[in-house]
């Protein structure tokens, strides 16, 4: 057979690669869980209150690689792998490398070496990972929490923006490996008050309501391979519609202003 009788065509959709970070008890854990028969990879120990199935905590780099290894030879019915969380298994790669090179801290390794040694078991992880979606089917979705850093952007001024807690080189990695990054926030709006001699004070607003953002904006990291509109709200029962090739927004509009019809009552003119 030669090369150009292996073309493919066609859409060939297949388990999704998905990364969800955001602020530290915002839902990522929940989103997680409501994922189709989720099986949990702890590396913190955080799922107290959800009920999931989770195998014990990884308390060493070995554990999760050992986790990985019995979801792909075991028998299981378990659809979708959650790593919570990915700063977590940062900090047991970290030991496992210290550990080999015999110092107390990965700054300990001169000029940096230790960050660029990490991404030898972030790939593997992601190896490990592949194999289990590409030849179990299973989807995969990695939990990590958020931090704020400076980003110098050489078309503007630098500014602040929010990015998954983890060392910029692995964070490219993962990035780059998934299909989805996706970042978990609440929704707020600002108001701004004429406190008096040329000075405003601004207040953030919030309602509490819960929302992913899926494209990259200056404010944060985060992409999609779906066209999902740029921000869904925080629940895995929606993104999900939409990996199925529903848009349940259309569908909840729809249905309000099919509501709104039916209950309007007809005005009359006169008496």
């Amino acid at each position: 057979m030669t090369l150009l009788q292996q073309v493919q065509s066609g859409r060939q959709p297949r388990p999704r690669r998905v990364m969800l970070y955001g602020t530290h008890g915002i839902g990522k854990s929940t989103f997680g869980s409501m994922a189709e028969t989720p099986i949990f990879i702890q590396t913190e120990d955080g799922l107290g209150e959800i009920d999931c199935d989770k195998l014990p905590i990884a308390t060493r780099y070995s554990d999760v690689l050992a986790a990985l290894s019995a979801l792909y030879t075991q028998e299981h019915d378990y659809r979708t792998v959650v790593i919570d969380s990915l700063d977590w298994l940062e900090r047991l790669i970290f030991a496992e490398i210290c550990a080999k090179r015999g110092v107390d801290s990965i700054e300990d390794i001169g000029f940096a070496k230790g960050y660029t040694f990490a991404l030898t078991q972030w790939r593997e992880i992601l190896e490990g990972l592949d194999a289990l979606r590409n030849e179990r089917g299973v989807q995969v979705i990695l939990i990590a929490h958020a931090r704020i850093e400076k980003f110098d952007n050489p078309e503007t001024e630098s500014y602040d923006r929010y990015v998954p807690r983890l060392n910029k080189h692995a964070s490219a990695l993962v990035q780059e490996w998934c299909d989805e990054v996706l970042f978990a926030t609440y929704r707020v709006h600002t108001k701004h008050t004429d406190e008096g001699f040329n000075r405003k004070r601004t207040q953030g607003i919030g309602t509490g309501e819960r929302i992913l953002r899926t494209a990259e904006r200056p404010a944060h990291m985060a992409k999609n391979r779906l066209s999902l509109p740029d921000e869904i709200p925080l629940d895995y029962r929606i993104f999900g519609a939409f990996l199925r090739g529903e848009n349940p927004l259309q569908e909840a509009d729809a249905a309000t202003d099919q509501t709104t019809e039916t209950t309007t009552e007809p005005t009359t003119e006169g008496a």
